[in-house]
């Protein structure tokens, strides 16, 4: 997850107290009117007296941040990449689990010199596990079984699905000894939550 901000957003001749929220690669507003600008849609971004305008070919929406309006457009105009947020580092051992993606595959085969396994090392600094059902939960206990002290495994898991929320894979992350430290968006319909060893038991 990015950043978060109460605040008052102007749009189309419209104006509302809300929240706006910067995902990895888009940003949206949530007050009486909705709007959702992906960074690759902006053709222009300034900061002027704490105020962010951000042009796109909808328009151009006015968000007043106050002192954070520049911190905001930094990160729009360099976000970080997936394996940066991800924590990925060049020499992680890293397994992937039900995870067909290639893409995602392909950066982490660049990333890491250790290489990319679809089979669970001793210990792994990283195992990426992709859920879509409770069901697959229950491997979580093994899968921990395989991680370094300081590893993690990140579980991804489909956006807006009744079926399975980011609760769903805290509760089962607990079952199996495991405690949530951190969310992020992996894709567009894809969310990551990062389970690792509590520090008292390492």
């Amino acid at each position: 997850m990015g950043l978060e901000a109460a605040c008052k957003v102007s749009f189309d001749g419209k104006a509302s107290e809300g929240k706006a929220l910067l995902e990895s690669a888009e940003l949206l507003f949530r007050g009486d009117f909705r709007v959702k600008i992906p960074f690759q849609q902006i053709s222009a971004l300034e900061t002027k007296n704490g105020r962010l305008t951000v042009t796109f070919p909808q328009g151009v929406a006015h968000f007043e941040l106050g002192p954070a309006a520049e911190k905001w457009r930094d990160k729009i105009r360099h976000p970080k990449s997936l394996l940066d947020k991800l924590g990925v580092k060049t020499d992680s051992r890293v397994a992937v689990i039900d995870i067909d993606d290639g893409n995602f595959r392909a950066q982490l085969s660049e990333r890491t010199s250790e290489g990319l396994e679809n089979k669970l090392a001793k210990e792994c600094d990283f195992i990426f596990f992709g859920v879509t059902g409770k069901s697959s939960l229950r491997r979580l206990d093994n899968l921990s079984k395989h991680l370094a002290k300081t590893g993690a495994i990140w579980v991804i898991y489909p956006k807006g699905q009744p079926h399975l929320n980011e609760n769903d894979v805290r509760h089962a992350g607990k079952a199996a000894g495991l405690v949530d430290v951190k969310v992020v968006g992996f894709s567009s319909t894809h969310s990551g939550l990062k389970l690792v060893i509590p520090k008292t038991k390492r």
